[in-house]
């Protein structure tokens, strides 16, 4: 094999990386008028039904936008070069939370082309990462892994890195409750908003992840996207401040996932709070990922999907 070369990836890799995405789905879909799941041609796809098979690298259109997003400083994309082409694709956040994460890089994602499946490059990666951290004087390197994941918690075992958290999915119905709170619309991108803040509420990769990826209204040009209800809040309940980004769920408008950022853990009134809202708002159930000491506060009534993931994380 030629020498291998990673770096960080480049507008011009677009394509390139997209392919390597798109090379994992086996066969195109979309669902037909009258809910019918046909397999049809990719280029037959529009934007949006592309997207649904697995987000912004399903089209160059929406890649290079992902991409551009990253490159102005949201993330750290990276590309690992062999025999002439791009055979893996990376994608890191920096990001600074209480402990115990502390100031740290996360790697949301590691996609390698099958082609050099054996090839180590998820090691390469992983040991380039952790290099970035300690020349930067981070504390951590952390990233996330679905549960049932064997092959993923061998690779970030191999490398040091032990489970520290876990989060786990919950249904809890919305609720009219009693208590004083306030919330207004906040459009406000940066996320320095978010710097040191816990997020105690849909923390499914890092804080600064799930922010870049979310609160930027950054895919309001794709119609079916801009047409599920979003909700870009500033709470106050009790003295605990909170921003929350509510979205509709794709196949339950009844429901609403929930993702919360705050200087304090989640607390019973903050939670009270935004049953009470999301009820007004005509949904009735919210959906939370949250970890074991979070689940405490849900009570009772919040029950598991069966949905959780593990962080697993490394001192540097």
């Amino acid at each position: 094999m030629n020498s291998i070369h990673m770096r960080g990836a480049a507008l011009d890799d677009t394509q390139a990386i997209s392919a390597l995405f798109r090379n994992q789905i086996a066969v195109w879909q979309r669902l037909t008028a009258s809910g019918r799941v046909e397999d049809v041609a990719y280029d037959s796809l529009n934007i949006y039904e592309r997207w649904l098979h697995g987000g912004p690298w399903m089209s160059v259109e929406t890649a290079a936008i992902h991409l551009s997003h990253l490159l102005r400083g949201a993330g750290i994309p990276l590309v690992v070069e062999a025999e002439g082409k791009i055979a893996a694709y990376a994608e890191a956040y920096r990001g600074t939370e209480p402990e115990p994460f502390g100031e740290h890089i996360h790697v949301a994602q590691i996609n390698v082309h099958p082609d050099f499946a054996n090839a180590g490059l998820h090691d390469l990666i992983l040991n380039d990462v952790l290099e970035q951290a300690r020349i930067a004087r981070l504390a951590r390197l952390t990233a996330n892994c679905i549960a049932n994941d064997g092959q993923t918690q061998s690779l970030y075992t191999r490398h040091g890195m032990t489970a520290i958290s876990r989060i786990q999915r919950y249904n809890l119905p919305a609720k009219s409750g009693q208590g004083f709170y306030k919330v207004v619309e906040q459009m406000a991108e940066n996320s320095q908003q978010i710097n040191n803040w816990f997020m105690p509420v849909g923390r499914l990769g890092s804080s600064r992840q799930q922010w870049e990826t979310l609160w930027p209204q950054t895919w309001y040009s794709i119609a079916e996207i801009r047409e599920r209800r979003t909700h870009r809040l500033n709470f106050s309940a009790s003295g605990q401040e909170a921003l929350i980004y509510c979205q509709q769920q794709l196949y339950n408008p009844r429901a609403v996932e929930v993702f919360m950022w705050s200087p304090k853990p989640l607390t019973v009134q903050l939670l009270t709070a935004l049953r009470d809202w999301t009820h007004r708002e005509g949904y009735r159930t919210l959906v939370l990922s949250v970890n074991d000491d979070m689940a405490k506060v849900l009570g009772n009534e919040a029950e598991a999907d069966g949905y959780y993931e593990d962080v697993y994380a490394v001192k540097v």
